[in-house]
């Protein structure tokens, strides 16, 4: 489908991204919402791109991929995982909000319509750029444990239980975070006032919303929220078969609790009828919990300093611990500095082969040294310096792997340090928004896996992220791990909500969804905008590749004929489906452009 000129409709909403008119997703845009029409944006011909660059990111025929165009706006631009997020997120910038406004309209409206991925029952992370200031900030809004919590929460018989075992429980509910943390960040920075930031979302719920084909096909494949009997009584009929696509849903319970919080603040979440009922739900499931009301009303959101790095020409700043995700992109980009893969076309054997080594090296460190840095240290500074990074690309061969790399050791502490192999499973989302004012916010937010621990409370889910502990609190070794469960602790994560910087000014905002293949996606697309001069869409578009420092993972039908030659160079290679939801957005003298994942529902849309 070619797209359509782009139109400025009279309230000045302007270009939405292609797949908002594309097969089953045209279903979101469904009457049921009564939101302006937008127009999908032409692709311009844009700054010169490597030849070769361009030949290697066509897509491939059978992939299933919608060919997306870069969306591009003067002014403002929101990019979610959904068309209904970016709607609301692009109105509330259109009337001059915030991009924290619009990111908060945003994340209301994926609750409802992106159930199985996050919500105001999981946490977030939020990197921003204040404008006026010239400062990037972050915000933390990660689960916490409950006080009550001990390491061997997840253990049976003196060994880790089986996973799923200990996702599908009270247990694995930690207190959320994501409505602490939005509220801290609109104190300071929000415009709009609170209340009509969550009216979008009352609206759809109180309306209904198209049930997506994605959502769809969750529903489907998921038996264990059928278990849950609240959670089965909204998502599927009475003969236990998920709502089909384009069934109208509503959900008038959720649309109560957002009024609650819209009128009362983020306490009216934390304290009274709402923390007594997450209380109760938790505590009542077959596998309790012990998450009590003190858990829930002394939870508080937390400013941290932001990690930057200098990268080539520019600064990358993303959320620090107890986030690796950054950290890990960071030393990924940094170890590639020293191989050719600048001058590779992007989906060469040897491209891949050099990204897979970086990751599996990046990877190494996190499941030894990473956790909430509130509670052990974490050597940042040493697992970033230059000289380490220098050394550790050096164990690159170009013609062989280094098989299951080695963690480093910066400064003395592998020797104590336990390893870390708990999964990390996506079901996560991201948000970008840049306003009329320059300001920039790049928010990753989840429940962990998909629908969370399945427990369904006041029309939303629960989150599972105590899972995201290692679920034994020593090694193969004996060695203590960094990232075991204790009370009131955070657990790790991979989320990577990033900003670039170039000349001290916002040049690129991205993210993504995928458990711990987040740190893959986002080093691909830094990659792809900043060494190989793809535009950003075309940079999401590429083929997802890498290793989390176990096997060498390539996207199902993408990477074709490469699989044998990297068994060659003794990679263990495994094709799979790798599904990013990356949002971007890059900010050019001539405006903005944004890309969403053709993987997924998600459109940039701006005027």
């Amino acid at each position: 489908m070619m797209a359509k000129p782009l139109v400025r409709p009279k309230n000045g909403l302007a270009a939405i991204g292609h797949a908002a008119v594309r097969g089953g997703v045209a279903l979101l845009l469904s009457a049921a919402c009564a939101w302006p029409a937008f127009a999908a944006a032409p692709l311009d011909a844009g700054r010169d791109r490597p030849a070769q660059a361009k030949e290697d990111i066509q897509p491939e025929a059978g992939t299933g991929l919608s060919q997306r165009r870069i969306v591009r706006a003067r002014d403002y631009m929101i990019s979610s995982a959904n068309p209904l997020a970016s709607r609301a997120g692009a109105r509330i910038l259109d009337q001059g909000g915030s991009a924290t406004d619009a990111l908060i309209a945003a994340q209301m409206v994926l609750n409802l319509v992106e159930p199985q991925s996050s919500g105001i029952g999981g946490g977030a992370f939020i990197v921003r750029y204040d404008a006026k200031q010239g400062v990037v900030q972050s915000y933390d809004g990660r689960e916490t444990a409950p006080a009550a919590a001990r390491s061997d929460r997840f253990m049976k018989d003196g060994k880790a239980m089986p996973f799923w075992e200990a996702v599908n429980s009270g247990r694995s509910v930690g207190v959320p975070g994501v409505v602490a943390a939005l509220g801290l960040m609109h104190q300071q920075h929000g415009r709009t006032s609170w209340a009509s930031l969550f009216q979008p979302a009352i609206d759809l719920a109180e309306k209904g919303f198209a049930v997506s084909p994605r959502l769809h096909a969750l529903l489907q494949d998921n038996q264990a929220l059928r278990r849950q009997a609240a959670a089965a009584a909204y998502f599927y009929d009475a003969r236990g078969e998920p709502w089909p696509v384009g069934h109208v849903l509503k959900n008038p319970a959720f649309a109560a609790l957002l009024r609650r919080i819209a009128q009362g603040g983020p306490r009216a979440f934390y304290e009274g009828e709402v923390a007594r009922n997450i209380v109760d739900a938790v505590a009542s499931h077959a596998v309790p919990g012990d998450l009590s009301l003190a858990d829930m009303s002394s939870y508080r959101a937390k400013a941290r300093a932001p990690l930057c790095a200098p990268y080539k020409a520019y600064s990358l700043c993303g959320m620090p611990p107890p986030s690796s995700g950054p950290l890990a992109v960071i030393q990924m980009l940094e170890i590639l500095s020293h191989t050719p893969i600048a001058d590779l076309p992007p989906t060469s054997l040897q491209a891949v082969h050099y990204f897979s080594e970086a990751g599996k090296l990046a990877f190494a460190d996190r499941d030894i040294y990473l956790a909430d840095p509130d509670f052990i240290d974490v050597p940042v500074k040493g697992l970033l310096d230059k000289r380490y990074l220098a050394l550790r690309a050096g164990l690159i061969k170009p013609d062989a792997t280094i098989g299951r790399a080695p963690a480093g050791d910066p400064v003395g502490l592998k020797a104590v340090r336990g390893q870390d192999d708990s999964p990390e499973l996506p079901s996560t989302s991201h948000v970008v928004a840049v306003d009329r004012g320059g300001n920039v916010v790049s928010m990753t937010s989840s429940i962990e896996t998909a629908f969370g621990s399945k427990i369904l409370v006041d029309g939303f889910l629960l989150n599972n992220q105590l899972t995201d502990f290692s679920l034994s609190d020593v090694d193969a070794q004996g060695k203590p791990v960094a990232n075991r469960l204790e009370p009131l602790k955070r657990p790790r994560s991979s989320m990577a909500p990033m900003l670039v910087l170039k000349d001290g000014k916002p040049y690129m905002a991205i993210g993504s969804p995928g458990g711990a293949a987040i740190i893959n996606y986002v080093a691909k697309t830094l990659l792809g905008v900043l060494d190989w001069g793809l535009d950003i869409q075309q940079a999401i578009d590429l083929p997802n590749y890498g290793s989390r420092n176990r096997f060498t993972e390539l996207e199902k039908g993408r990477l074709h004929g490469l699989a044998a030659p990297l068994r060659a160079m003794g990679h263990e290679v495994r094709e799979v489906e790798f599904p990013s939801g990356l949002q971007g957005i890059v900010l050019t003298p001539d405006g903005l452009e944004g890309g969403a994942d053709p993987r997924r529902e998600g459109v940039a849309a701006g005027g």
